[in-house]
């Protein structure tokens, strides 16, 4: 969807992170030419053993089927990865600007934090915000940035109420923008007009840019969970009864391929467009990470959670295990 309250610049700290990505011990080197990893070839059957045994130094489909191109090696970009043993001032930011009513985000601490190894985000009911914005939320984001070639990956339980859980990448500009939601799942759809949602990964790209036409190209590249091989244990879970998976890898400046639980899920080709043409476009900025938790009155997002539902912990917040990023390097 057309994130319309994009904030306007980054912030300085987020680009003087991203001008020390690789210096200061800010990366760690991954080998991936390793007999256990290398025996772990694309065309070998999936089975359950490689699933429960995925190695966390490395993107998780290469434990179940390597397609990490022959010569090169994934290091990990410790600036963009935290396992969320504590909230990382160095790391993490929360940010305010807002989405349409009634959503109201906030840095409370009453919405997000750390806590038990897990990063939360956690809607609550506030009928005295401004404007009809009684959905408070929050929305954390990376102070670091990066580009392709990149594979981030995270571990997400979502909450359970009519609302969007979202990891995605942006610039942060929203007329000149590069865009890619890893994920928007919405458990709990409330219109009556999703009835995918429960099962499908919604992911897709955006591409603006100001000067040209049309301004905004975006592309879908949703994925049912249902298509997960068999050997997947996690292929009929849903995504707040479990954590699940998520992670993106950024090829190049056309071609983005989504990953779940370690499986291909879909893809984009960048300018490709929903009105089914190709225009000449391509991600090239640096982009931070987002997490966020949010809603809309309107059928594309599923629809409003019940108020009451904001007063329930049981399925109000949105966790994050953890969240690895790594760079493709020669």
């Amino acid at each position: 969807m057309n994130k319309t309250h994009v904030k306007q610049s980054m912030t300085a700290t987020a680009l003087l992170t991203t001008a020390i990505l690789y210096g200061c011990g800010s990366g760690s080197f991954l080998n991936n030419s390793d007999s256990t990893t290398k025996a772990n070839d694309a065309n070998a059957p999936l089975t359950d053993e490689k699933f429960n045994n995925m190695n966390p130094d490395f993107p998780s489909f290469v434990s179940i089927a390597d397609t990490t191109p022959e010569g090169k090696t994934w290091v990990k970009l410790d600036s963009m990865s935290d396992e969320f043993d504590s909230w990382d001032d160095n790391k993490w930011f929360k940010s305010t600007w807002n989405y349409g009513v009634p959503v109201f985000m906030s840095t409370s601490d009453e919405n997000s934090g750390v806590t038990d190894g897990k990063l939360w985000l956690k809607a609550t009911l506030n009928e005295s915000n401004p404007d009809g914005r009684w959905f408070q939320t929050a929305r954390v984001h990376s102070k670091a940035e990066t580009k392709y070639p990149m594979y981030t990956e995270a571990r997400i339980k979502t909450s359970h109420i009519s609302a969007y859980t979202t990891y995605w990448l942006n610039n942060g500009d929203i007329n000149n923008r590069d865009e890619i939601d890893i994920i928007e799942n919405n458990s709990n759809p409330s219109c009556g007009c999703k009835p995918e949602y429960p099962g499908q990964m919604n992911s897709q790209y955006f591409q603006a840019d100001s000067s040209e036409e049309p301004k905004t190209v975006r592309k879908h590249g949703n994925f049912a969970r249902a298509n997960l091989s068999d050997a997947n244990p996690l292929k009929n879970v849903g995504w707040n009864e479990d954590y699940h998976i998520y992670g993106v890898w950024w090829k190049d400046a056309n071609n983005i391929q989504f990953y779940l639980n370690g499986e291909p899920a879909g893809s984009v080709v960048v300018g490709e467009h929903l009105d089914g043409k190709t225009y000449d476009r391509k991600l090239t900025r640096d982009l931070e990470i987002i997490f966020d938790l949010w809603t809309a009155d309107a059928p594309w997002v599923g629809g409003l959670p019940e108020k009451s539902e904001l007063l329930d912990d049981s399925v109000n917040t949105a966790y994050v295990d953890w969240v690895r990023t790594w760079k493709l390097e020669d």
